[in-house]
């Protein structure tokens, strides 16, 4: 079976209007003419034309697929807030959170996002494919039940999760985000359940500011299954690989979830502009294989990846490319542009010993060690 990619062009066409660096413009901040918020197409539909142009795309199973309903929403949604952006989204867009700006249609958008994320879980749950990447765009992983922020207007990967368990399909489900920012949406939707397993590994204190903490570990019935990993920036290659190795995949593998879900988001890269962590598409790629030695172990190799954030229009197709390359088991590769600066670029061995340390201390409050 081949790896299913779910794209759209339409996901290319979300707007956020006119902002610099996430911030609006106005005063003293110009306005740029690309409108200059982070989160454009250009990092998606670059790395579609790269798949294109290696000749990858031709051993991918790329489709679209139909957005999600408004039934599929609202399990994750309440209908006051999915009215209201619905609304405002007829109107000609807006924004309703935290640097969420959307244009004419966003909501329309934001909808073909999520059903290219619901239709890639879906395809791996009934065994049309092996393992599946949707480029979703708007992006999901911030988004709140009734509140978007960080770009976030749809919780992609929960309305995925609540459509394939609401058609019998998953039991448990074990959602890994690696985007550099912490997943508070996805956090907040399962923070009282313990049918999914939440785990973010993100540059502490970056973004949201207030969340993401290593001792948030769930409440209720969800205490125990909900884990964060904060990193300090410059943690690098080797600390994301460690990581993994010991935090990530014994979590994963102790649970035991009918598929793995990862927030696949390339914003820990070296040449990301919002971040500092120094990780490159070798790490991406290491990372999948990681996680795609544990997939075959305990759950039938089912891997879905929903694309997240990543903000080098430049280096982002490198790193989604390597992670395909890695999933669909192809010799296609894509010469990393970066590789030289990234092996120049890595911590001493003084900041691996600290973040060795901090891995050991994680690995007792989560007791795994």
């Amino acid at each position: 079976m081949k790896t299913g990619f779910y794209w759209d062009e339409k996901c290319f066409w979300h707007s956020g209007g006119n902002y610099a660096f996430a911030f609006p413009v106005g005063g003293y901040v110009q306005p740029l003419a690309a409108g200059g918020l982070p989160e454009n197409p250009e990092t998606k539909r670059r790395l579609r034309n790269l798949l294109d142009v290696t000749g990858l795309a031709r051993e991918l199973d790329c489709q679209s697929a139909d957005p999600a309903t408004w039934e599929d929403l609202a399990r994750v949604h309440p209908a006051s807030y999915l009215t209201q952006f619905k609304n405002m989204s007829d109107q000609g867009g807006g924004e309703l959170g935290l640097r969420t700006p959307f244009g004419p249609g966003g909501f329309e958008i934001a909808a073909q996002s999520a059903g290219l994320v619901k239709a890639a879980l879906r395809s791996v749950m009934t065994g049309v494919h092996s393992n599946a990447y949707a480029l979703s765009r708007p992006p999901g992983h911030h988004c709140l039940p009734d509140f978007p922020n960080g770009f976030c207007l749809l919780a992609n990967i929960a309305i995925a999760v609540e459509a394939a368990m609401a058609e019998g399909l998953v039991r448990r489900v074990a959602v890994l985000d690696w985007d550099v920012h912490h997943g508070n949406g996805t956090e907040a939707i399962y923070y009282d359940r313990d049918d999914v397993l939440t785990l973010s590994i993100h540059q502490e204190r970056n973004y949201p500011l207030d969340t993401g903490a290593a001792e948030d570990r769930g409440r209720g019935q969800g205490l125990g299954y909900n884990m964060n990993i904060p990193l300090p920036p410059g943690a690098g290659h080797a600390t994301y690989l460690e990581a993994m190795e010991r935090l990530v995949l014994p979590a994963i593998r102790k649970y035991e979830p009918d598929i793995i879900v990862i927030a696949c988001g390339f914003d820990a890269a070296l040449v990301d502009p919002l971040a500092r962590m120094m990780a490159s598409a070798e790490t991406f790629r290491a990372m999948t294989e990681q996680v795609q030695s544990l997939a075959d172990e305990i759950c039938g190799g089912r891997l879905v990846m929903a694309h997240e954030g990543g903000y080098s229009e430049a280096y982002v197709p490198f790193c989604g490319h390597a992670v395909l390359q890695q999933m669909s088991g192809s010799a296609i590769t894509a010469e990393d542009p970066a590789a030289e600066a990234s092996v120049l670029r890595q911590p001493g061995p003084a900041q691996q010993d600290f973040c060795s340390a901090l891995i050991t201390e994680l690995e007792q409050l989560f007791e795994l060690s």
